[in-house]
């Protein structure tokens, strides 16, 4: 069997070879490349397309036998299993309107909550003094036995006088926020890309230095004052982010904008912006 050219695998620090191998086979897995029960390449062949030893090979085959994707046959080789994890359906108008139907049904963890200063950039960001103290709220939500997000959340301390533990376990932020009588007017948000350290990878049940997802947002009131700095990090492999607009809207920031943090050429003297698109 022929396959696909690829680069060699990263001799950096950072991800190690086998995963990097292991991602790379899953990828053709799922994507149909090398299809279900079908013969992959020999761990000799895949020693010279990745460049690697015997022994990384074997640890990146093991590891996604463990996962279900492959299965080997004693002087047979290794095939691709006929029994694949569930593929994510793709984000058509069925999906989307069937989400607004049926929300996912999370079970929430309440790791901490306090009264503290929020660091310099959140403070900024909610226009709260260096020495103004916030209600900080972290939160791990699990789809049966697998941790799904981790919400990281500021709330300034007039805005916070029913987020405790009790009622965080109970009701989603927005919900007590609004029970307190406060309109929700603009949201800004983000989402980025981050390599997991050893604490979300530990709540988040996966190795450092994989990427994880993140969306951050600023919620504002009627009269623009912001009221929840709102941080949330999932891991690829479980989350993803879907949007659902108007095609009418689907060139306008209000659906969300790509901004390229790369210094760009410009004359002397002026300031470089960030990039759009």
């Amino acid at each position: 069997m022929t396959t696909p050219v690829t680069p060699s695998l990263h001799r950096t620090k950072g991800t190690s070879l086998h995963r990097q191998m292991f991602l790379v086979l899953r990828e053709r897995i799922v994507t149909g490349r090398y299809p279900a029960d079908s013969l992959i390449p020999t761990e000799e062949d895949l020693c010279n397309h990745f460049g690697v030893s015997r022994i990384t090979v074997r640890r990146a085959l093991n590891d996604l036998e463990v996962a279900g994707y492959l299965r080997r046959k004693q002087g047979l080789g290794t095939f691709v299993s006929s029994d694949l994890p569930a593929a994510r359906e793709a984000a058509t108008l069925n999906f989307v309107e069937a989400l607004h139907k049926s929300a996912e049904e999370t079970r929430v963890e309440v790791l901490s909550v306090e009264k503290t200063v929020p660091p310099p950039t959140i403070a900024e960001q909610m226009h709260l003094a260096p020495d103004v103290r916030a209600v900080h709220a972290m939160r791990l939500r699990r789809i049966g036995d697998v941790p799904v997000m981790v919400s990281d959340a500021w709330v300034p301390e007039q805005f916070a006088k029913s987020i405790t533990a009790t009622t965080l376990k109970k009701h989603a932020m927005y919900e007590i926020l609004l029970s307190q009588g406060i309109e929700f007017g603009r949201v800004i948000q983000e989402v980025t890309a981050f390599a997991a350290d050893p604490t979300f990878a530990r709540w988040l049940d996966t190795e450092v230095g994989v990427p994880l997802l993140r969306l951050s947002r600023i919620v504002y009131d009627g009269a623009r004052t912001p009221v929840q700095h709102l941080t949330l990090t999932v891991n690829p492999e479980h989350s993803r982010i879907v949007v659902d607009m108007m095609a009418d809207s689907m060139n306008t920031l209000r659906t969300g904008q790509l901004v390229h943090d790369v210094p760009r050429p410009s004359a002397v003297g002026k300031k470089r912006a960030p990039s759009r698109r």
